[in-house]
């Protein structure tokens, strides 16, 4: 059989669901063959209070995506560690085991450098995918977050959208200057969906934040929210009131378990083992 023809026969099949009422309404899904890699879900650090999250996430990838058990494996510590997780899963002949899915909102040099090094050492055959963003579904689920808490509405009648309590954002993510950059992308599609100046900052970095808070308002913005760039398992997470509070802004809850982020992780999933069946 052709190598096409066997990556033709494992890819997961598209399906479309019943659709659903609300602002997921029409998502697709895949639907895994049986044998499938399992898709597991690397979180960074070792398990602790919030990186429950993940194992909210696992089940809508379960029951919204794939059909079959997603896993939860952590980069640090004994419990539901990475290692152990590609460990127990079964093993057949040498064929790919497992992809596994960096829990992030963009590239991060540490965390994919730990998920390749992961992969690299695993017991079982494995590929690591690419991290969640940036995507357009992360803009629709920080527009989502921004809306949950009164900070933006968006009229779904009329697919627009309407500024409440602030009128300019700033999306606040973890890591550095590359993880700024990535999320500018995202970024710049939250301010098509809410029609506001949007801009980013490094939430281990209070001066910048305060520095675009600063240009948002010399722009006209009468008051500004963060947008959390962030899951909710990251440390970072904790800085988030601290960053509003430093600005004077309201802000979001992180984006947690959204369906947003299940469907990306389904879709890096497939993306991965698309690029490895074909290697």
């Amino acid at each position: 059989m052709s190598p096409e023809s066997q990556a033709s026969e494992a890819l997961p099949s598209r399906r479309r669901r019943t659709p659903r009422g609300g602002r997921h309404r029409g998502d697709e899904s895949f639907l895994l063959p049986p044998g499938s890699p399992a898709l597991v879900l690397a979180v960074p650090g070792p398990r602790r209070p919030g990186t429950e999250i993940a194992d909210e996430l696992a089940r809508l990838v379960e029951i919204e995506h794939t059909g079959q058990r997603a896993h939860v494996g952590h980069l640090e510590g004994n419990e539901a560690s990475l290692h152990g997780v590609l460990a127990g899963l079964p093993r057949q002949d040498g064929e790919l085991a497992a992809v596994v899915v960096p829990l992030s909102t963009g590239p991060d040099p540490a965390l994919d450098g730990a998920v390749r090094a992961a992969v690299a050492n695993a017991p079982v055959p494995a590929v690591a995918a690419e991290p969640l963003g940036p995507h357009p579904l992360i803009a629709e689920a920080l527009h989502d977050r921004l809306a949950d808490a009164g900070l933006a509405r968006a009229d779904r009648i009329r697919m627009m959208t309407m500024v409440t309590a602030a009128s300019g954002f700033v999306v606040a993510t973890p890591a550095g200057p590359d993880a700024v950059r990535q999320a500018e992308v995202t970024g710049v599609l939250l301010a098509s969906r809410l029609a506001a100046p949007v801009f980013t900052a490094s939430l281990a970095d209070e001066a910048a934040v305060k520095a675009v808070a600063e240009q948002l308002r010399a722009s006209g913005a009468a008051s500004v929210a963060i947008a959390p760039h962030l899951i909710g398992i990251e440390p970072e997470t904790a800085l988030v009131p601290a960053a509003g509070g430093a600005i004077g802004a309201g802000h979001a809850a992180p984006l947690g378990a959204h369906p947003a982020l299940a469907r990306l992780a389904a879709l890096r999933y497939v993306e991965a083992l698309a690029t490895a069946l074909a290697d």
